[in-house]
Formats: C-alpha cells, sequence, structure tokens
C-alpha cells in the first residue's frame, strides 16, 4: 500500500476545506427575510452583494422571499436592518400519495373535451386480471363482477394490469392520482377476471369472459390482451357478439412486427395500435392489415393495486424534473450535490454523499448504478442520449440507492448544475407508469363509450365508424398498417355524429388475415430498455 506524506495529506486537507467551501457557495437556499420598517432598499442591496435575488415581494409585512447563497445567510441574520431569517417552506396541494394528473393521453384523445355526464347510458366490460375495489383513485359504486374458481374474485387483482387498464378508463377526478377518459364516476363497469398474477389464459375462457360481457350488459368490450394464433370458435363468439350490437375492442400486439394477434385481428374486433406522447407510433406495436385505430399507449401513467406502484421525483435546485424510476430500482429518499459520473463506466470518483449525474451508452444501467454506489453516491440520475426520457431496468441486479431515468435535454442542463443541491427519491405509490398496446386500447373503449353514451340510439357500426372516419391521420395518408386510420378524437367523432346522424353502417373492416390454430392470452406490454 503506498503511504502518503504528510504535506500530501495537508495538501489534501486543504483541497477537501477548499471544497467544501466552493460547494457551500454553490449551494442556495430559498428563505423569507424579515426587515425592520422603512429598510426595503438596504435588504434588497445586500441580497443583490451577496449574489441572491428577490422571488416574492412580500412588502406589507416588511418582507421578502429570497434565494440567496448558503454562505451569505450567517451575515444575512447578523444585518442590523434584519428582524429575523426563515426557510421559505414548502406547501402541497393535499393529494393522497400522489399529486393530481392529468396523463397526456387524456388530452391526445380529446376525451377532456367532451362531458361524461351522460355516461350512465353504457357499460363497459373489462376482461383482464381484475379491479382493486377501494383504490382511492376508482370508483366502488356502479361497478360489478363475479367470482371465477379459476382466478378468484374480481375485485382483487394481483396482477396490476386490470387496475391501470381500468384507471384509463375511469380514474376519478377527485383531487387525487390521475383522471380517466370518463373522470366522474358515471360510467358503468363489469369487470371479468381471466387472468392470476401470471398473465395469461385460453381462448375458452376469453369466450366465456365475452359472454358474460354480452349477459351483464356491456356496449363495449376491453380486451388488453392476445395470442399469436387464431380460433375459429373465438372468431365466431365475437363475430356474434358484434351481430348483438357489442363493440369489441382489443389490443394489436406488442412484438413489434407484422404478424396478426388476437382477438384483435379478427374482423369483428377493433385492433388497437400504440402511439406515444408525440403521436409516433410505439417501437413494440404490431403493424398489421388489421389495425383500425391509435391510441396512447407510451409511459402512460394509470391506477395500480395499492403499493404495487411507484413514485418517483428528481429536483436540482428546487426544480422538478420528469423522469422515470429505473425499474428494480432499490427505495428509498437521497439529498446530495450533483457530481458527474461521465459515461458512468467505473467507480464514479469523489462520489461520496453526491447524486451521480450518469450519461446512457455503453454499459448497462445496473452497471452504472453499481458505479455509483462503488463511488458512495447515494442515488443515480441516467440522462437519455437520444430524445425522450430513460425508460430502463436493473434487471435481476440488486442495488441499494435509489435510481432514475431523465432526457437527454434536462441532462444537458444538469451538466450546466454540477455542485447543486439534488435529491432523487423511489417510493410505494398507487400508480405506475406502463407501455403497451394494452394501453392504448383503453384510451380507444373509454372514447368510444363516451362519444356512445351522448347518441344511445346508434349502433355499435355507426360508432365504430365514426371513430375511424375522424381518427386523426397518422403516418402515411389514409388507413395504414402502423396507425390504422389514427389517433382516435372523441370531440371531432362526437361532432361527426351531432352533423351526420347514425344508421347504416355495419362497422366492419375486411382486410382478412390467418385464424388458424389455438389461441391464448398473454399478459401486459411493459418492455424496458436494459442500456
Amino acid at each position: 500500500m503506498k503511504l502518503l506524506s504528510k504535506k500530501s495529506l495537508v495538501f489534501l486537507a486543504c483541497s477537501s476545506v477548499l471544497a467544501a467551501s466552493a460547494q457551500a457557495a454553490n449551494d442556495k437556499e430559498r428563505v423569507i427575510v424579515a426587515f425592520k420598517p422603512g429598510n426595503k432598499a438596504a435588504i434588497e442591496s445586500a441580497v443583490a452583494k451577496a449574489g441572491g435575488q428577490k422571488n416574492v415581494d412580500l412588502s406589507r409585512y416588511n418582507a421578502m422571499s429570497i434565494t440567496v447563497p448558503a454562505n451569505a445567510l450567517k451575515g444575512l441574520k447578523n444585518n442590523p436592518n434584519v428582524e429575523y431569517v426563515e426557510a421559505d417552506e414548502k406547501r402541497h396541494l393535499m393529494a393522497s400519495e400522489y399529486e393530481p394528473n392529468q396523463p397526456y393521453g387524456i388530452s391526445q384523445v380529446q376525451a377532456d373535451l367532451v362531458s361524461d355526464a351522460a355516461a350512465g347510458n353504457t357499460k363497459v366490460c373489462i376482461i383482464d386480471s381484475g379491479y382493486d375495489l377501494g383504490h382511492p383513485d376508482l370508483q366502488s359504486a356502479g361497478v360489478d363482477g363475479s367470482y371465477d374458481s379459476g382466478t378468484g374474485n374480481w375485485y382483487t387483482d394481483e396482477n396490476s394490469h386490470g387496475t391501470h387498464v381500468a384507471g384509463t378508463i375511469a380514474a376519478l377526478a377527485n383531487g387525487t392520482g390521475v383522471v380517466g377518459v370518463l373522470p366522474n364516476g358515471n360510467i358503468n363497469l363489469h369487470i371479468v377476471k381471466v387472468f392470476n398474477a401470471d398473465g395469461w389464459g385460453y381462448s375458452s375462457s376469453l369466450i366465456a369472459a365475452a359472454d358474460e360481457c354480452a349477459a351483464a350488459g356491456a356496449n363495449v368490450i376491453n380486451m388488453s390482451l392476445g395470442g399469436d394464433r387464431g380460433s375459429k370458435t373465438e372468431e365466431r363468439a365475437f363475430g356474434d357478439l358484434d351481430s348483438q350490437g357489442i363493440l369489441s375492442v382489443a389490443a394489436a400486439g406488442n412484438a413489434g412486427n407484422t404478424r396478426h394477434s388476437y382477438p384483435a385481428s379478427y374482423d369483428a374486433v377493433v385492433s388497437v395500435a400504440a402511439v406515444d406522447e408525440a403521436k409516433q407510433v410505439a417501437s413494440f406495436s404490431q403493424q398489421t392489415n388489421q389495425v383500425e385505430l391509435s391510441g396512447p399507449g407510451v409511459a402512460v401513467l394509470s391506477s395500480v393495486p395499492r403499493g404495487m406502484g411507484e413514485r418517483s421525483e428528481v429536483t436540482v435546485s428546487n426544480t422538478a424534473y420528469d423522469n422515470l424510476a429505473m425499474d428494480g430500482s432499490a427505495k428509498g429518499n437521497a439529498s446530495g450535490a450533483l457530481a458527474d459520473c461521465g459515461i458512468g463506466d467505473q467507480a464514479c470518483a469523489d462520489a461520496v454523499g453526491d447524486i451521480c449525474l450518469i450519461e446512457r451508452g455503453s454499459i448497462s444501467f445496473a452497471e452504472k448504478v453499481q458505479a455509483c454506489e462503488a463511488g458512495g453516491g447515494v442515488g443515480a440520475i441516467i440522462y437519455n442520449n437520444e430524445p425522450g426520457v430513460v425508460s430502463g431496468t436493473l434487471g435481476e441486479t440488486v442495488t441499494s440507492i435509489p435510481s432514475v431515468g431523465i432526457s437527454d435535454v434536462d441532462g444537458a442542463s444538469l451538466m450546466n448544475q454540477l455542485g447543486a443541491s439534488a435529491t432523487v427519491s423511489v417510493e410505494d405509490s398507487d400508480w405506475a407508469f406502463f407501455d403497451g398496446t394494452s394501453m392504448a386500447t383503453p384510451h380507444v373503449v373509454g372514447v368510444a363509450a363516451l362519444v356512445w353514451s351522448h347518441y344511445s340510439e346508434c349502433s355499435n357500426g355507426d360508432i365504430r365508424s365514426a371513430l375511424a372516419s375522424t381518427a386523426e391521420d397518422l403516418g402515411t395518408a389514409g388507413r395504414d398498417d402502423a396507425y390504422g386510420y389514427g389517433l382516435v378524437q372523441a370531440k371531432a367523432a362526437y361532432d361527426y355524429l351531432a352533423t351526420n346522424g347514425c344508421g347504416g353502417s355495419d362497422g366492419g373492416t375486411d382486410d382478412g388475415g390467418d385464424t388458424s390454430g389455438p389461441g391464448n392470452g398473454n399478459g401486459k406490454g411493459n418492455g424496458k430498455n436494459k442500456q
């Protein structure tokens, strides 16, 4: 082991002191300073000389909110013109566990432009993994289901997928969590639980579930599920449901290829592709000649069974940044100075007690977080090397610090704030972000039910035709295999029916597709990047 000389030790000690002094100079705090009457100008001058700024003028109370370097606070407190200095405390909306949020998909499909006051005229049946009855963001009235000996009670959800789907359709506008397409508790819901925690079933179970939906009086069926082989019996069943006036909607699939998925690819079922916040088709969304409509399906925030989700936050210098928790991140809340850890391909030097800022690329996210830990870092922020917020996973690697991903733009911004006070937190939540055509499907189902509730005299074919005719055309002009007719639009469909009325449409498509072989179901599409 190489020993250090006394001179070296003194140098290191001095360097540490200087570094600490530099850090203190960079740290800023927001406080309220109360001054003696008539001394406002003197305090403003002192704040400016200290390198601070005024945030809010509270002259009526002989005070002001300011942000100043931390090392200037002592002098300010001793200023003879100052009565006192106190923290400018944060105040939050009194929401339960999660700040109210309208997911981007709600406005993207125009759901916020159409009232759901008439939603009681329609019923949506959700065939999925159950429903967390009692969730703070989901209705308890107007929802029912049945017990299944194979999967259990409809009002529990061991998988989380069904509750997430239900939230996109009907999360309540109650000041908690998120809002759904139909946010006021007026829609009728029937839950059929065909999946357990493993997230798979059979086509026969799906047929029985769809029949239960019909018996319960459903107008629209949500099927955020599918398999790569069709079933003649299943196809006949959905054809029969179509003739009964029921609109069936299913996920196009998450394999990112051109293979058909079923039941979405039956003519009697609306196949839904996924787009992101920029209205670009998702990389995982299957593209076939049966894709009919698109819905938001990337990083969709919705309800999950209580405690099964995650909430993550990133703040630097009291500014919050959009982020996604790394799948598998340790839970916790960490604060420290923001430190540059480059690409994170080696232990982050001198990161003890710091929040590591790491660029995406070359190695896995897990290795980057481990590099932060190895240097003594207490939290990791990984910024993208391409547009958008990083959505990543640590795989099977177990780490001990909270870790999140942010966008390339925010990463570049934070590189100019090294040394600033930063906080990273990842905590249990009743909400979560999911990806998948599974998430796009309930947007379309919710819009169909919303529009139909205003035109209850219309047939399922009328509604299907109106949605296709008014979808926002994306990609190649006209219908294409990536987007179908385009992104579903509630207000446009509502206006279309107001002008053209109902009648005459069978709503079907006749694009064919192989339907041979047995079918099966699959679970949620929630893929994460590993690097």
